[in-house]
Order: C-alpha cells, then sequence, then structure tokens
C-alpha cells in the first residue's frame, strides 16, 4: 500500500493532493488573468470618457472574480467524497453565496442604470437624490425575493410562512394605508413629474419654490420665508400651477382716458402703446384697441407676452412700459380719466319751481 493510497478523513492522500491542487491551480489561473486582463481593461477604461467600462471593471472585481474563486473551490471539494452531513453544509454555503453574488450583481446595475440615465447636471443631481428611496424600495424587494428563494432552494416549505405574510401584509396595509399612498404618489411624481426640486408652484392658496421630494412628503419654501410640508398625495389631488414650465407670459391692463380726448388722438393711442411695447427687450406686442365707453373714461385695452417666465423681469418691463406711456401722454397732452360726476341746477322756473315734487337737480360739474 502506498502513502497515497492512505484513508484520511474518507478520502485518499492523492485525492487530497489532487483537490488542493485544482483548487490552487484555478485560484493562480484566475489571479493571473485578474492581474494581466482585468488590469489592462481598467487601464483602458480610464482613458474612455464612457462609464459603461468603469462599471464593467467595478462589476468584475466585486461579483466575476468572487464568484470564479468560489467556483474554482467548489469544483475542488466536490472531488473529495463528503458525507451527507458535510455535502448539505457545502450546498447551503454555496446556495447563500451565489444568491448573494447575483442579487449584488443585479441591484448594482439598477443603480448604474438609474444614475446613468438621470446624467450629472445640477437638476440631475436633485433628481439623483428623489431616486435614492426608489432605490432602497427595490432593494428591499430584491432581497426579500432572494430570502424567500433561498430558503425555498434549501428545501423547507415556505407555504405558510408566505400566507402568514400574505395575512400580515393585508392588515399592515389597511394600518398604513395613508404611508402606502403617499408612497405610491411619490413614485407618481417621480415618474410623471408635474413638478421638480426648484419649480415654482402654486397649490390652492399656497405659493412657493419646491425645495426637496421625499417618500412621505414634499417641502416647499413659501415667499414669506417659512417651510411648507404637504403630503404627496394631497399634492397628487391638488390642480398645481407649475410656472417654471411657463415658456413666456400674458400681460394684460386697461387704462381710460377722458371723454373730451380729440378723436384723432383717440386714434393714436393704439399705434403709441405698440411702439413702447416693442422698444423693450424680451416683449411680443399682441394687440392694443379702443375697447369700450366706460362711465368716466374712453376704455383701452392691451395685450403684450414677456418672452420670459421670470417674475422679477415681468415687473421690470411692465413698469418700464408703465412709466413710458406717462411720458407719451404727458407729451401729447392726453389726460388719463378719474371718476367724475355731473349734477344739473336749474334756474328756479318752469314746472318743477318752487321745490316741486319732479323738481330737477342743481347741477355740479366736478
Amino acid at each position: 500500500m502506498q502513502w497515497w493510497d492512505k484513508v484520511f478523513l474518507g478520502n485518499t492522500l492523492l485525492n487530497w493532493f489532487i483537490a488542493l491542487g485544482i483548487i490552487i491551480g484555478s485560484w493562480a489561473v484566475i489571479r493571473i488573468g485578474r492581474s494581466i486582463l482585468l488590469k489592462r481593461f481598467k487601464s483602458f477604461s480610464a482613458h474612455t470618457r464612457t462609464t459603461i467600462d468603469d462599471f464593467i471593471v467595478q462589476l468584475a472585481e466585486g461579483a466575476l472574480v468572487p464568484a470564479l474563486y468560489l467556483g474554482a473551490l467548489y469544483a475542488g471539494v466536490s472531488y473529495l467524497t463528503l458525507s451527507p452531513k458535510v455535502d448539505k453544509l457545502l450546498h447551503i454555503a454555496v446556495m447563500v453565496v451565489v444568491t448573494f453574488i447575483i442579487i449584488k450583481t443585479i441591484t448594482s446595475s439598477l443603480n448604474y442604470l438609474i444614475n446613468h440615465a438621470l446624467g450629472h447636471s445640477r437638476e440631475d443631481l436633485e433628481k439623483r437624490k428623489q431616486v435614492r428611496g426608489i432605490i432602497i424600495i427595490v432593494n428591499v424587494v430584491l432581497w426579500i425575493l432572494a430570502l424567500v428563494f433561498l430558503i425555498n432552494n434549501l428545501g423547507y416549505n415556505i407555504t405558510s410562512v408566505i400566507t402568514g405574510l400574505g395575512i400580515g401584509g393585508v392588515a399592515i396595509a389597511l394600518a398604513s394605508q395613508n404611508i402606502l399612498g403617499d408612497l405610491f404618489n411619490y413614485f407618481v411624481i417621480f415618474f410623471d413629474k408635474p413638478f421638480e426640486v426648484d419649480d415654482f408652484i402654486i397649490v390652492d392658496d399656497k405659493m412657493g419654490s419646491v425645495e426637496y421630494i421625499g417618500v412621505k412628503s414634499t417641502r416647499i419654501r413659501t415667499l414669506s420665508g417659512e417651510q411648507l410640508i404637504c403630503s404627496n398625495t394631497n399634492l397628487v389631488n391638488s390642480r398645481i400651477h407649475n410656472f417654471k414650465r411657463m415658456e413666456k407670459r400674458r400681460v394684460q391692463f386697461n387704462f381710460g382716458v377722458v371723454y373730451n380726448t380729440p378723436p384723432h388722438k383717440i386714434e393714436k393711442i393704439p399705434a403709441m402703446v405698440k411702439d413702447i411695447i416693442l422698444s423693450q427687450k424680451d416683449t411680443t406686442f399682441d394687440r392694443a384697441h379702443f375697447s369700450a365707453f366706460g362711465q368716466f373714461s374712453l376704455t383701452f385695452e392691451v395685450v403684450y407676452f414677456i418672452l420670459s417666465p421670470d417674475y422679477n423681469l415681468y415687473m421690470d418691463r411692465q413698469q418700464a412700459i408703465y412709466l413710458a406711456i406717462l411720458n407719451a401722454f404727458k407729451k401729447e397732452g392726453i389726460q388719463f380719466a378719474l371718476p367724475t360726476q355731473t349734477l344739473l341746477f336749474s334756474n328756479g322756473s318752469g314746472p318743477f319751481a318752487n321745490g316741486g315734487v319732479n323738481s330737477p337737480q342743481p347741477e355740479i360739474k366736478s
């Protein structure tokens, strides 16, 4: 009997050497391949503009290389004759590690794809903050599914457990339906994008800039300075005016001139106002008309557009237009109308004299 035929822990020494040789040889090949191929690919990816190759390198180092080492170890150990108990423990260990590597690869891929799709601008960085809640929820769901899959493949009957979880889930859902409603509406806000961070919105009688969109609530900084916290459900169910999406602002205003203004000057007013509006930057003239005979004045209606949603720019242009109209009307001798009333006085003769019932009222001009 040769020395390598001696039996140790149920296997000959030769089998032990062969198994050890498989493990060491495989690990050596993996290490050489990692040092040569992966190192070169990593150096190549560092000089490219794309990030997909960097992600592949990260994924290979974090999942592929450990999986190869594990496979080499399992191949070497599988060459030996093991007891049922040890073989079962080995099978469990391999299942746990493989499941961990697979789920880790899936979550890392999803994280990369989402972040890559969002981009790197300032607005995209804000979106990344918002998407963290979604990534956390997806990761939790994947790990729960992996745990259920692992338990089921280990030979345990999880039907009763799943049934219990289902009943418990219904009870939890009923108890926390408001929270779940806000959570689902968070997904609605994220994917449908009725508003984003830094958008100026009006909700009911409240207005302000969106500061943060969370899983449960959204925070708005109002014009008076305080922070308004609204539930996502309330926001989704409300009518929202999003002024950041405004491409241009429509402006309408009216003014009146006195009735004794000469007709030829009345005809000149629309053209005067048009020239004033066209002389302003970032404005587009729409119309100006003598629109009505008012109670105290001849009324004009003017409409123009500000080619920007900026409220401060709108106020600057409106002020400049008003001042230009004031100067132009002063130069032309056109007077703006004020509320006036005319009272008529009788001279004391006729059927209405001596305070008769139907005597006319005195005339007063003001």
